[in-house]
């Protein structure tokens, strides 16, 4: 059994029956929104989020259509800020596919992540679950936050570890601490609940971004070589904020200056890498993400034991153990 069935396990039935209740959520009477919301369900990932949802409501409570609506409504939401960030990234990929820009160009993909949008409010409004759609609105509101707050500092360079932490907590971790919180909101869990599992979810997420930045530095690609993406497009993550942090300035305007002028010379890339790895900030990074790796299983030990705490677990060593 994967990682992944296991930790579904005890919700698997209701993730078999989120497909069809998520499909029938993007129907439309245009023909060409069909067609693209089709590819769309084709092209979806693990459900990570679903499951996270469902987790949550399970942890403190039962699952029912409150639970069923709250998944919904972030898996709509998440994936027309996905088909934006394609447009405004320009990538014509998305999980190893063509995303929908590449396919049906700029205007139909902003178009369609408009009409994912507003199905996921009108789905929360016409259930009158208006805590939860707050819940997530926030969440949205805070990721476009944190894109153009790193759109931002690229420009300077000038991000320090503070500043980073705020751009990864409202870029992922917000979503992720809004999966949590809904779903034991769905639950009809307390407030006190709700917001100790929305706390869960933001340390959950910042562990999974920071294993994510490490993975530049790592060695995943064909050639044996790390991606370097990063740096490519002038990022600056913890690796690099900690290796300048602890440089002399003639180090730190030599990486900058590479950074800034010849972020696509792959050899001068390379350098950066090696910089990185040479003032600890790999090392820096894994500790961090081990940090919040353990204060989000804290919060876990706070709660009874059952089958959805011990795949909640198990959720935490998968972001957090990873090869991709």
């Amino acid at each position: 059994m994967s990682e992944v069935s296991k930790i579904k396990a005890p919700i698997s039935e209701h993730i078999d029956k989120f497909e069809p209740y998520f499909k029938k959520n993007l129907k439309s009477n245009v023909p060409l929104l069909d067609i693209v919301t089709n590819y769309i369900i084709r092209r979806q990932g693990k459900q990570m989020r679903p499951m996270l949802v469902f987790l949550s409501a399970k942890l403190v409570g039962e699952v029912n259509q409150a639970t069923y609506t709250a998944a919904a409504l972030i898996e709509l939401l998440h994936t027309a800020t996905l088909i934006h960030d394609d447009v405004v990234d320009e990538s014509y990929t998305r999980r190893g596919f063509f995303s929908i820009k590449a396919l049906w160009k700029s205007k139909i993909a902003v178009l369609v992540g408009d009409f994912l949008l507003s199905k996921g409010l009108l789905l929360a409004t016409e259930n009158k679950e208006y805590e939860i759609l707050q819940i997530v609105s926030v969440a949205v509101k805070e990721m476009a936050e944190g894109e153009l707050l790193q759109i931002e500092k690229a420009r300077r360079l000038d991000i320090d570890e503070e500043i980073y932490f705020d751009v990864i907590y409202k870029k992922t971790a917000t979503l992720i601490a809004a999966c949590s919180a809904a779903g034991a909101k769905s639950a009809r869990a307390t407030d006190e609940i709700t917001e100790k599992l929305k706390l869960f979810g933001k340390y959950a997420g910042i562990a999974f971004q920071l294993k994510d930045d490490l993975f530049d530095y790592e060695k995943t690609n064909m050639t044996g070589k790390p991606a370097g993406n990063d740096i490519q497009e002038k990022k600056m993550t913890l690796p690099l904020i900690y290796a300048l942090k602890n440089s002399s300035k003639p180090e730190k305007k030599e990486i900058l200056n590479i950074i800034k002028k010849h972020n696509k010379d792959s050899k001068k890339v390379q350098f950066v890498i090696d910089f990185v790895n040479q003032k600890g900030g790999i090392i820096y990074a894994e500790q961090k993400m081990n940090e919040y790796k353990k204060l989000s299983l804290d919060i876990l030990d706070e709660f009874p034991q059952s089958e959805a705490k011990e795949s909640l677990k198990l959720f935490i060593e998968y972001i957090s153990d990873r090869k991709k």
